[in-house]
């Protein structure tokens, strides 16, 4: 094992900015307001699981079922698309009621280990070892976490105008996020 401190660094930057738990923010407000119940704890062991899964075996399934890298983005830039209508608008696509679905779908995946995150990490795993990816997946669900365990401080903090503006703001950035992924992939 060779662990290099500033790949993990590098691999841990470009993965925080591809999760953006802190932009997601307002997404995963919304479904607890629908769902009543966020378990962090959860949702973090989900996402790091489907992350590290993805990382080992993403390719291989891929290929296995016939889905090339760019099929799983364009399907990952539908997916935002309507979560970003969801904002925008103020409507709800999604009619499942499930509570305990609110977990997976759609804080776990595809807000968290979603399309971007698992192209980002079958690209970062061209370049990096392997074990500074996981090293900086840790890291990343770390910081996942503290941000969905304090999410009832953040929505104290940010009040209903401030969520309502997020809302709207990340809206439009998870928007122009799934036009560019779409995009980059057609």
């Amino acid at each position: 094992m060779y662990f290099n401190f500033k790949d993990i660094a590098t691999i841990t930057t470009v993965l925080f900015a591809v999760i953006d738990v802190v932009g997601a923010i307002p997404v995963i407000l919304q479904v607890k307001e629908r769902s009543g119940n966020i378990k962090p704890l959860n949702i973090t062991l989900i996402s790091g699981g489907i992350m590290i899964v993805f990382l080992l075996l993403g390719q291989s399934l891929l290929d296995l079922i016939g889905i090339d890298i760019k099929s799983f983005a364009i399907a990952g830039a539908f997916i935002l698309f309507f979560i970003a209508l969801e904002m925008l608008l103020g409507i709800r696509i999604n009619k499942d009621d499930s509570t305990g679905n609110a977990n997976v779908i759609p804080i776990a995946f595809p807000l968290i280990a979603g399309a971007g995150t698992m192209t980002t990490l079958l690209s970062l795993r061209s370049a990096y070892a392997m074990e500074n990816i996981i090293v900086a997946i840790l890291i990343n669900l770390v910081v996942v976490y503290v941000v969905l365990r304090n999410l009832y401080r953040l929505e104290t903090l940010l009040g209903p105008s401030g969520i309502s503006i997020l809302r709207k703001a990340f809206g439009v950035i998870i928007l122009a996020l799934a036009v560019k992924l779409f995009k980059s992939n057609i």
